[in-house]
C-alpha cells in the first residue's frame, strides 16, 4: 500500500486491458439484485469473455446481497483468484460501506485487474485510487444493462479492451469556458462525501472531478457541495465534469436553485473550466470513463471535449 498522498499527482496504473478468452467476475458488493443477470452474461460472453458468478448475485440479507461478511467474502475471493481479470459489480444501491474495511486488497498491487461499477461503487473507486493507485472504470452495470444505451455499452467494451475512448457534446448555457489537464477522478457526489476524512477519500488538487448523483433533494446536493468546497476540495481543481443528476427532488418550498446553479454559485469564486451534462451517470448513455488516469478537458462556447493522455 502506498502512503497517503504520495501519488497526489501521479497517474494510476492501468490493470492488464482484457483479451477474448479471459475471465470477468460480477459480485454483489452492496444491494440484492431484483432480477437474473441473463443479459450482462449474455453481453460479456458476446465479447468474447468467460463470465464468472460471485456467490451474492443468489444471496439476500433484507436489502442486501448477503449479510457483510458474505458480500466482503465474495468480493475479497474475485481479488485473490489471480484468473479473474475484471470484477464488474452487478449493481449499487447501498451497502459497500459497511463491508469494505472487511476486504484486504492488499493482492491486487501483484494482480492489478479492473473494478468496474458507479453510483455506491464509487467508494471502491475512491479507496482504490487512494491506496493502491489503481485506475479503475466508472460505467454501466449489470442491472443496468436491459435499459442502457449502445453506445455506452460499447464504451465499456472499449475501457476494457483498451481501445481509445474520448467524448464531444454541446456546451450547456452555464458551462465555464477554459482548458485543463489533470488526473481524473470522482463518482457519485453523496459518496464522495462519505467517504470524507476516511482511508478512502481522495487528495482533490490538481485533479479533474467528475460528479454525479441521483434522487437527492436539491438542499441536500448544495450541503454536499459546500461541505466538499468547506473542506478544501474544490479549491485547487484543474477542472470539474457535472454529469447526470436525474430524479432530483425539491421541498414543498421551493430550494430556488437549479443544479447548475447550485455549483456555479460556490465555485464562481475559482477559475477552472465547468460543464454540465456531461454522459455519465445514472442515465441510460452512462458512458464509461477511467478514473486514475490523465486527461484533457476543453470546454469551449460550443463544445466540450474529453480527451486521455
Amino acid at each position: 500500500m502506498m502512503d497517503k498522498g504520495e501519488h497526489s499527482i501521479i497517474q494510476g496504473i492501468a490493470p492488464p486491458y482484457l483479451k477474448k478468452g479471459d475471465k470477468v467476475a460480477i459480485t454483489c458488493p452492496a444491494k440484492k439484485l431484483p432480477n437474473p443477470m441473463a443479459d450482462a452474461i449474455n453481453l460479456l460472453q458476446s465479447w468474447g469473455l468467460e463470465v464468472v458468478l460471485g456467490e451474492t448475485l443468489n444471496l439476500s440479507f433484507h436489502q442486501f446481497a448477503g449479510d457483510d461478511e458474505q458480500r466482503a467474502e465474495d468480493l475479497q475471493r474475485l481479488i485473490d483468484d489471480d484468473s479473474i481479470k475484471a470484477i464488474i459489480a452487478a449493481r449499487g444501491g447501498y451497502g459497500t460501506i459497511r463491508m469494505i474495511d472487511k476486504v484486504d486488497f492488499s493482492s491486487i498491487t501483484q494482480n492489478p485487474k479492473w473494478v468496474v461499477g458507479f453510483s455506491d461503487i464509487t467508494m471502491l473507486h475512491t479507496h482504490l485510487y487512494n491506496n493502491f493507485n489503481l485506475q479503475t472504470i466508472h460505467g454501466q452495470m449489470p442491472v443496468n444493462i436491459p435499459d442502457a444505451s449502445a453506445k455506452s455499452l460499447e464504451s465499456l467494451r472499449k475501457a476494457l479492451f483498451g481501445e481509445e475512448i474520448s467524448y464531444e457534446f454541446n456546451s450547456h448555457a452555464l458551462n465555464r469556458s477554459g482548458e485543463a489537464e489533470g488526473i481524473l477522478i470522482g463518482g457519485n457526489l453523496s459518496l464522495l462525501a462519505a467517504v470524507s476524512g476516511s482511508v478512502s477519500d481522495l487528495n482533490y488538487n490538481n485533479k479533474v472531478l467528475f460528479i454525479e448523483d441521483v434522487g437527492e433533494y436539491l438542499y441536500a446536493i448544495d450541503r454536499m457541495i459546500r461541505t466538499l468546497d468547506r473542506a478544501g476540495k474544490l479549491k485547487n481543481l484543474a477542472g470539474l465534469i457535472v454529469g447526470g443528476f436525474t430524479a432530483i427532488k425539491d421541498n414543498e418550498i421551493p430550494f430556488g436553485q437549479t443544479v447548475e446553479q447550485i455549483v456555479m454559485d460556490v465555485v464562481k469564486k475559482y477559475d477552472y473550466p465547468v460543464c454540465f451534462d456531461f454522459p455519465a451517470g445514472h442515465i441510460p448513455d452512462n458512458r464509461s470513463i477511467i478514473l486514475g488516469r490523465k486527461v484533457s478537458l476543453a470546454v469551449h462556447s460550443h463544445q466540450v471535449i474529453l480527451n486521455y493522455l
